[in-house]
């Protein structure tokens, strides 16, 4: 019999985890990039505890373990700025990372200040862009960070029941 995935908020003590699935999974990125040093890869214990803290970040676990993690803020602008979604290689391709998306896009939705949600990936991270366009996220800038690596910022706005019923 196997085991289902649940969604859940992410526990302080559940930090360690994340932080060891991070690692494992930025490693393509930085082999992609031919860059090491990236953030995800560099990031402390204490900087992800405090992101955390912060919230909202969310993990899916398969049983105790945790195989994939999500976080986010709200600015000041109503901006909800999505940060490193990242599933377990080996349950990769499965709907997960896209579970996961839609997860804290809801969560979002009842925060006030969110209007619009806006993530970014590495031009060269084909399947980062093809989740996020296939979920309604469209390019929106653009920069150039190094000589292998250039940033695309995606986004797209919230949809509220009030918005909806407003158009309809």
């Amino acid at each position: 019999m196997g085991m289902s995935v649940t969604i859940s908020a992410a526990r302080a003590q559940d930090a360690e985890h994340i932080l060891k699935l991070q690692y494992l999974c930025y490693q393509t990125e930085a082999e992609l990039y031919g860059d090491y040093a990236i953030e995800p890869l560099t990031q402390s214990l204490d900087d992800l505890c405090a992101e955390i803290t912060r919230g909202p970040a969310l993990v899916a676990r398969l049983g105790d373990e945790v195989v994939a993690s999500v976080r986010g803020r709200v600015d000041e602008d109503g901006t909800a700025r999505i940060a490193k979604l990242i599933v377990h290689p080996r349950m990769r391709r499965h709907g997960l990372g896209g579970r996961l998306l839609d997860a804290i896009e809801d969560h979002f939705v009842t925060e006030p200040a969110a209007q619009r949600f806006q993530l970014f990936t590495g031009h060269r991270s084909e399947g980062n862009l093809r989740l996020y366009r296939s979920r309604g996220y469209v390019p929106v800038a653009s920069e150039q960070v190094g000589p292998r690596l250039t940033i695309v910022t995606l986004e797209k706005e919230t949809v509220t029941l009030g918005a909806f019923a407003a158009s309809a």
